[in-house]
């Protein structure tokens, strides 16, 4: 059933500072949410409109999001907030659609993790009629435009693995959509062909495109699919004979990204590779992580340093809240009052008095104090 949206006039009025400064200090969305869950003005929400189950462990979400949403770009991610029980969690996920749809509507594809509690929870309970919020799309994991790709004349290689598949997927969509003419080539790994989500669709999608092939490793599977094995310099050879003309974009299971950049940090060829991550970012091993100890005040617990300051918080028994356990989303954003930390991922050096971090990239580099 479509839901009715205040008119353009009413949305304005209610968007005005007058109406914040009257609805402080929750905010006009907090009141009109109790009347449609979509009725927002400032924050983005979008409605489940479809769900499917393609492959076991995994759902496929297609929403609608309201007038607040303003457009992605292939390969970006967004935060989604899931009520369960009460409490919203949020967690990332990349954006799986063309952002050319021409219905306007969003796709996701999530796959279940047993320690996960947000895709847990979608892949068994998420059907029509669920209300998402959604951030803004983020991320600067993007295909080039059509000027920049002509322009450059380089080959397209997408690999991906799992789950990875949705990011670079809405790439392959994307150029479908704008008629790319140049070399494509989309590497999915799977462990048999019923764990590879969309099969059908790639190989649409791949014919429509003039100069694109498509190549399926299935590990567990061997001489079912067109690549045997895991990915080394021999997959690389039958991907393309000219990989200092490939511009790769990568996204999957750590070993395999860790495998792609190895491969191409031999030949040379490491800014050639363009990736996202699903995880948490490696950490640097010339960085100590146990010669420290982290003091969370609030709750009055001390605790040896055992990785990032979520993870150790973790093993010391707290609940902090986290996103996407990789410094992007901002959900694990507290203060650190004391101590210096160290950004696993820039490679950055804090200062030592008090400022905001971010814990699941954070890592301890002598004794810390966070406000949690």
């Amino acid at each position: 059933m479509a839901r009715f949206a205040p008119p353009s006039i009413v949305r304005k009025a209610l968007a005005s500072d007058l109406v914040d400064r009257l609805t402080a200090p929750h905010g006009v969305d907090r009141y009109l949410e109790l009347v449609d869950p979509t009725w927002t003005v400032r924050e983005v929400r979008a409605e489940v409109v479809a769900v499917r189950r393609q492959t076991p462990g995994t759902v496929t979400l297609t929403l609608r999001p309201n007038r607040t949403w303003t457009g992605f770009a292939a390969g970006q991610h967004v935060v989604v907030g899931v009520d369960i029980d009460g409490v919203v969690h949020d967690r990332c996920f990349s954006l799986a659609g063309s952002p050319h749809a021409s219905d306007g509507t969003l796709e996701l594809t999530v796959k279940a993790n047993p320690a996960g509690r947000v895709s847990t929870h979608l892949v068994e309970h998420a059907a029509p009629g669920l209300v998402l919020r959604l951030s803004e799309a983020q991320g600067d994991f993007v295909l080039p435009s059509a000027a920049q790709r002509t322009a450059r004349g380089d080959d397209l290689v997408f690999i991906s693995g799992g789950s990875g598949i949705t990011p670079v997927l809405s790439m392959l969509r994307a150029l479908v959509d704008e008629r790319h003419i140049g070399a494509v080539t989309f590497v999915h790994y799977g462990f048999t062909a019923m764990d590879v989500c969309y099969r059908d669709e790639l190989a649409e999608l791949v014919a429509a495109l003039p100069g694109a092939r498509l190549l399926l490793g299935l590990t567990d599977a061997p001489g079912e699919g067109h690549l045997d094995g895991f990915f080394g310099p021999e997959h690389l050879a039958q991907i393309t004979d000219r990989p200092e003309r490939a511009q790769v974009y990568l996204c999957g299971p750590a070993p395999l990204m860790a495998s792609v950049e190895q491969v191409f940090a031999d030949l040379g060829l490491a800014d050639h590779v363009h990736l996202e991550r699903f995880g948490p970012p490696p950490i640097d091993p010339t960085i100590a992580v146990g010669d420290g100890a982290v003091a969370f005040a609030r709750s009055a617990v001390a605790a040896p340093s055992v990785g990032t300051v979520l993870e150790t918080a973790e093993a010391a028994g707290l609940t902090p809240a986290f996103g996407c356990r990789r410094g992007i989303c901002g959900t694990c954003t507290r203060t650190k009052t004391s101590g210096q930390v160290r950004n696993v991922v820039s490679g950055e050096l804090s200062a030592t008095d008090a400022e905001p971090i971010r814990l699941c990239v954070s890592v301890a580099c002598g004794d810390v104090v966070v406000d949690l």
